[in-house]
């Protein structure tokens, strides 16, 4: 069985290395040749690529894509997505918040599921320095939000670690077109529209220093965000093009039109590779 790991970074210069260590050292043991570590960086302006070129010389398995472009962590992973090679296909946050031990628990306790998902609200979960209060209520505000819109009954959509089968990747990852805030939610969504089941798992999780969010302004994004999603599914679709109109461009417009290029650029690549030449991709 062959794994893909794939870990988005923007400006990780100083978290990505501890994260790198101890994934490494510990899939690298039980997975030999057949584990790959695929690290997107994009819109980094630190010594993120640097520090990940260290590595890509010391270990084979180690591979970087350098986007420009801030796309978003969505952006990274459906970038990622499309380098993995494994059977099961993973993400995880380049912080480690994570540890390598949790997210073997999602390989091991995959099953018959399309996508399992680490999650930090069950009675089972270890979670270490837990995030803000406000954080918190933030996270379970939105969930009931997901749960309402979506009917996704899970505890934890935006766990930062998650594993698909390569069923799950080929039939429903590429349908996602949301980079930012509602990628998780249209993951899992395309996930439960392909057919496949989505599972959650109880995991360790640290709450790791350094998080660029703010929790006011990124909660309003996100609310918005999942609206926006929830028109896209349902008969009312046109209706997001006015929404966009009236508040999209003073909130996160620029990311919705940013997306739309990525999956441009995206679908060009792929059509020239078809033809049988390899374009020249300018975000990297």
């Amino acid at each position: 069985m062959r794994l893909s790991i794939i870990l988005p970074a923007h400006n990780e210069a100083e978290r990505i290395r501890p994260t790198l260590d101890a994934y490494i050292d510990y899939f690298n043991d039980r997975y030999g040749d057949e584990v790959e570590y695929i690290i997107i960086v994009n819109g980094s302006v630190d010594n993120t690529v640097r520090v990940v070129h260290e590595y890509i010389a010391r270990f084979k398995h180690v591979k970087m894509v350098d986007i420009k472009d801030r796309i978003g962590k969505g952006g990274a992973l459906l970038r990622g997505f499309h380098e993995a090679t494994g059977e099961l296909v993973g993400f995880a946050d380049a912080d480690g918040a994570t540890p390598p031990e949790a997210f073997q628990d999602l390989v091991d306790h995959i099953g018959d599921a399309g996508c399992i998902i680490a999650s930090r609200w069950l009675p089972e979960s270890k979670v270490t320095f837990k995030q803000p209060l406000l954080r918190r209520i933030a996270s379970r505000t939105f969930n009931c939000m997901v749960k309402i819109l979506f009917r996704i009954h899970i505890h934890d959509t935006q766990c930062g670690a998650k594993l698909l089968t390569r069923e799950a990747v080929d039939r429903a990852v590429f349908k996602v077109s949301s980079h930012f805030w509602a990628f998780d939610v249209d993951l899992l969504f395309q996930v439960a529209r392909a057919g496949l089941k989505v599972t959650e798992y109880p995991t360790t999780w640290h709450d790791v220093a350094g998080s660029k969010i703010k929790v006011v302004k990124s909660s309003w994004e996100m609310l918005l965000a999942i609206l926006r999603l929830r028109l896209r599914y349902s008969p009312f679709r046109p209706l997001v093009n006015i929404a966009d109109k009236l508040v999209g461009r003073h909130i996160f417009m620029h990311r919705i039109m940013q997306g739309r290029l990525i999956v441009q650029r995206q679908r060009e690549k792929e059509r020239t590779q078809r033809m049988g030449a390899v374009p020249q991709d300018s975000s990297e």
